[in-house]
Order: structure tokens, then sequence, then C-alpha cells
């Protein structure tokens, strides 16, 4: 493990330990639950910490919701769920005013909110809601309010929605639109559980055991720990390999690389940039470390990338995924020229 730089402020020291070692109490309460998947709860924890979304991929059974339903329970936050079917409209998420009479007669309308004010919303299947519901999350997740009935209403910070989606059944699914998928920080790929996981999976949920995750974090310091992740130091030429990195995703651009160049048809946002550099700073302060490193960096290309990157026809046609154009993109971007 790296050691801090001789001199670092005993403030800024005492806060790094204290991120490190809630980050960690949440990680041991999720983990009473979860088998496995470490990947995918670091990669949620991280979302948790910088103030991001998460959305989380993977086929039926794996444990998307339930890890995300055990995260709810480690922490100290409203949680409300939304289960995405395509009979769901707006007013379900975000709420609706009805009318109401008092004990004098009269009537008088009243915004009864939705599920959507909560803290930690889970989204489940969220891609079975059509365009024009999936739409009703847009301005939460970027601006933390709502507007309904003419109104504008703040959301309870911290506020963070983890949504689940199904690559295989495209049945009665609507793609989410890029502006959506734009607005969540990582999304992550639930795998397939190994021979261990799955034996570990039996003797926790076939022998009547029961599991009772304590909760370890409230508001108050999640808040004061995405604040510390912002203070985390990067260097110019760090900050540089994160912009050529989203920068080579673009086609034809000055950084494209010739896979990028082949088989991309649309490339990462200013987003993805913020993304990589919030995600790098995470996994400095856990490393005891107030700088980020180009190592850092690539720990978040791909899950802060591959769904803001638009593969095009031959892609699809030769099989070639996101991840790999992004793994052979972090292979060929340099992480230091010019002298920078």
């Amino acid at each position: 493990m790296s050691q801090q730089p001789q001199g670092i402020d005993p403030q800024i020291q005492a806060l790094t330990d204290a991120f490190r070692r809630d980050y960690r109490a949440v990680q041991s309460e999720v983990a009473k639950a979860i088998v496995g998947h470490q990947d995918v709860v670091d990669g949620v924890l991280t979302c948790l910490f910088v103030g991001g979304h998460a959305l989380l991929e993977g086929v039926p059974g794996l444990g998307k919701t339930m890890l995300i339903r055990a995260l709810s329970e480690a922490l100290h936050l409203k949680f409300n769920r939304i289960q995405f079917t395509p009979d769901l409209m707006p007013a379900d998420v975000i709420g609706t005013n009805v009318i109401q009479e008092d004990e004098r007669g009269h009537r008088a309308f009243k915004f009864m909110e939705g599920p959507i004010f909560a803290q930690i919303l889970l989204a489940d299947e969220i891609n079975r809601a059509t365009p024009k519901t999936q739409s009703a999350l847009l301005e939460a997740m970027q601006e933390r309010q709502v507007t309904a009935g003419g109104s504008i209403r703040k959301l309870d910070p911290p506020f963070f929605v983890m949504a689940t989606q199904n690559p295989l059944e495209q049945e009665g699914t609507y793609p989410l639109p890029e502006a959506q998928l734009d607005r969540f920080f990582f999304k992550l790929i639930v795998n397939y559980s190994g021979r261990q996981e799955m034996a570990e999976i039996l003797e926790r949920t076939a022998t009547g055991k029961v599991v009772k995750i304590e909760p370890v974090l409230d508001a108050a310091k999640i808040i004061e720990h995405q604040k510390l992740v912002r203070r985390v130091a990067i260097a110019p030429h760090v900050r540089d390999y994160i912009i050529r990195a989203v920068l080579a995703t673009h086609p034809r651009g000055e950084f494209a690389t010739a896979d990028v160049n082949k088989y991309l048809r649309v490339g990462a946002s200013p987003r993805a940039a913020q993304a990589i550099e919030l995600a790098s700073k995470v996994k400095a302060l856990l490393d005891s470390r107030y700088h980020v490193s180009n190592d850092d960096v690539k720990t978040a290309i791909i899950p802060a990338m591959r769904h803001r990157v638009l593969v095009n026809f031959e892609a699809e046609a030769e099989g070639v995924s996101s991840d790999e154009i992004l793994r052979k993109l972090i292979e060929e971007t340099p992480t230091n020229i010019g002298g920078k």
C-alpha cells in the first residue's frame, strides 16, 4: 500500500482515514448478503461516494436487486423501489396532484409525492418502461429536483439512483435513450457466480440462515465523504491522460485509435471525463493516497465509458463489444505525451 507523503495536513489524514473506515464498513455489511461480485460492489460504492448513479446489467437471478437492497439496509437513508413495467406512467414515478376535501368541505389540490422522493431509488428493470416514463427520471438524476404541478421540488440529499436491466429479455423492453445512459456514472456488468461462490450462496440461502444487515452510515457522513473526494489532488498530466482517453473514443478525432475509427459510431461525452476523474479519486483514497495516479484512471475507464460509446453496425456484425474496444484503447493511449 502506498504511503502518504510527509507533511500532509493531519485534518486531511483524519478525513481520509474516516472515509476508508466507512467505505469498508458498508462493504462489510453488503458482503453479508452478497457473495462475490466484488468489482460490482466496489463500483456501486464508488457511485455512492461521488454522488453518481449506477446501472447494473445482468441476466435474472444474479443478485442485482439483492445487492441494492443490502446497500440500502446498510445506510440510514430513505429507500424506495419502482418496478418498471410497460404500463408505468410518469405520474407513478414523480407523483401527482389530487383533490382533497377538508372538514369544512373546501376542496383543494394537494401534491402526493411519488416514490422518486427518496434518497436511494431502485429502478428495477428500468428498460421495461416506455421512453416517456424513463424520461421522468432525467431531471431528478441530473438536477436532484422534480418539476410537477408547476412547482420545483428539491430531493433530499444524497439522491442516488441504482437501476437494473436485463440484457437478454428483448420482448417488451425499450432501450434506454442515450441522454439517460449518459447520466449513469457507471455501468456495471453482473456476471455468473463461480463454483465456490455458488456453494456459499446455497449455504446461506438453503439452510435457513438469517442475515442481519446493520445500518452503518448516514446522509451527513456520505455528503462529507463526497466533498472529500473532490478535494483529492490530481496532477495536470494525469488529468490530460483522462482527457485524451475520452477524446480517443471520438471516431476520426485527433487521438482516436484504429479500433475506434473502425467500430465506434459515437464517442463519450464530457460526463465520462468527470466520472473517470472522480472514480480515480475514490481509488486513491482507498489506497491511502491523496493524489490520483494513472493506474487509478485505467481502472475507471471501462465502467465509466462502456455505456457512453455507441458501436456501429460493423462491430455488431463482428461481435465486437464496447468493452473490447475500450481495453484496446487503454493499451494504445499513452499515459504521458509531449513532456506534460
